[in-house]
């Protein structure tokens, strides 16, 4: 995975696009960076003043852009740069499936850059002024969540066999059944997530091992795959909002026991605890955490 461009203050990134300070796209001002869409379900109690407040479910954001691109003398180089924020959306890896998103990538003062994943649903560029390098544009980014992610994902691996303390005692019985041992001085399986909201992490088990299932210990939140894994093969699970699958190495789908509930399965803000096992007869499988950290603002 590329590294990300580092941004200055005032200085964003549509997909590949730069915009904003330093770049020929200015902007005037971004919309729905607050507070966002909120679905209630309030009831007007009959026959009565007041409101029955129902629960609130938060939408994703629409950001828009008040932007402007300022190439002067070269009306060419200003149609370029609008082509690109246009080809930025429109590619099989963004709108060819359902789920799939765009980064938009924002840096303002005082905070690291924050992402927003969605789509670009506008585009509007006014080329009345085009002749003398100036077009302004209306940009609309709808987002998948109304939630921010840092920049960057942490990841962590677990050793299904790594023992910190104690031991085995021999004669030994094939194949192994490892449990974790939450009394074990430094084991793997602990976490620390930052952000202010859950964030919903990618979960990797690598081979040999069968039937692994993941606990968070916290929630008490399990998903057990029920698959068999050969050295090298693996199985992915992806917990986040819009995707939810679970994927073996070549492509194909592998089933979750009934019990298993991947929409429930989050990190949250502060210490985790992840405990997994499996049936591996090596204890050589392991176990790969991926998450990126959520904010409820930027």
């Amino acid at each position: 995975m590329s590294t990300p461009i580092e941004l200055v203050d005032y200085q964003h990134q549509l997909g590949p696009v730069l915009i904003g300070r330093g770049t020929p796209v200015t902007i005037r001002a971004i919309e729905g960076l607050a507070m966002p869409v909120v679905r209630t379900t309030d009831v007007e109690p009959p026959g009565e003043d007041g409101m029955w407040l129902g629960a609130d479910y938060l939408g994703g954001r629409v950001l828009r852009i008040d932007a402007a691109v300022k190439n002067p003398g070269n009306p060419g180089a200003v149609l370029d740069t609008i082509a690109a924020l246009q080809d930025a959306s429109d590619t099989e890896a963004v709108r060819g499936q359902a789920g799939t998103t765009l980064a938009l990538r924002l840096k303002f003062p005082g905070r690291p850059t924050r992402v927003a994943h969605g789509r670009l649903r506008k585009l509007d560029a006014d080329v009345t002024q085009l002749i003398h390098g100036y077009v302004p544009l209306d940009i609309e980014f709808h987002t998948a969540q109304h939630l921010f992610y840092d920049d960057e994902q942490q990841t962590t691996s677990m050793p299904l066999g790594s023992l910190t303390e104690g031991g085995m005692t021999f004669p030994l019985q094939f194949p192994f059944t490892i449990h974790g041992d939450p009394s074990a001085i430094g084991r793997p399986g602990y976490l620390e997530v930052d952000g202010t909201r859950e964030t919903w992490p990618l979960l990797r088990v690598t081979g040999p091992c069968a039937n692994p299932t993941i606990t968070h210990v916290t929630t008490g939140r399990s998903l057990t795959v029920l698959t068999t894994l050969a050295a090298g093969e693996w199985v992915e699970i992806d917990t986040r909002p819009g995707w939810r699958t679970v994927l073996r190495e070549n492509g194909g789908a592998a089933p979750l026991a009934p019990a298993s509930r991947i929409d429930q399965f989050v990190l949250t803000p502060g210490l985790n605890e992840i405990r997994w096992t499996a049936t591996d007869n090596t204890l050589t499988s392991t176990l790969a955490v991926t998450w990126w950290p959520a904010y409820k603002a930027l």
